[in-house]
């Protein structure tokens, strides 16, 4: 895939800087604490509620996904290329186990909450 683009975007000219990239990035991540949990709230402008992922392990939680450069067609030349689309990954650990059956989330305006109780034992 990535040699594929590599091919395009030669054919077009642009230097490797001005090209998308394909190096994970790191959202930016708010964590608060409420007296039964956490809320997470993470910037991931750009991207498609479909291409993220969260898992919860124990403590963890792990989010995942892709940002798309959707505007990449044939006959558009970049000028200038600020933006990271590739992969991207976030963990979070927390003090205590999370309750995996009683997790909410809400994508919108490009924030992700997710809402994560704690376990009771």
């Amino acid at each position: 895939m990535i040699e594929k683009e590599n091919i395009f975007y030669s054919m077009f000219r642009l230097p490797k800087e001005t090209r998308p990239s394909h190096k994970l990035w790191y959202p930016a991540a708010d964590v608060y604490e409420v007296p039964d949990g956490w809320i997470v709230k993470l910037e991931l402008a750009g991207v498609s509620a479909e291409d993220i992922k969260f898992e919860i392990h124990e403590n963890i939680l792990h989010i995942s996904g892709i940002r798309r450069d959707r505007t990449c067609k044939a006959g558009i030349t970049y000028r200038q290329m600020e933006i990271t689309y590739s992969r991207f990954e976030k963990t979070l650990s927390f003090p205590e186990k999370i309750d995996t059956t009683n997790v909410e989330h809400n994508y919108a305006d490009g924030l992700l909450y997710i809402y994560l109780k704690k376990r009771v034992v």
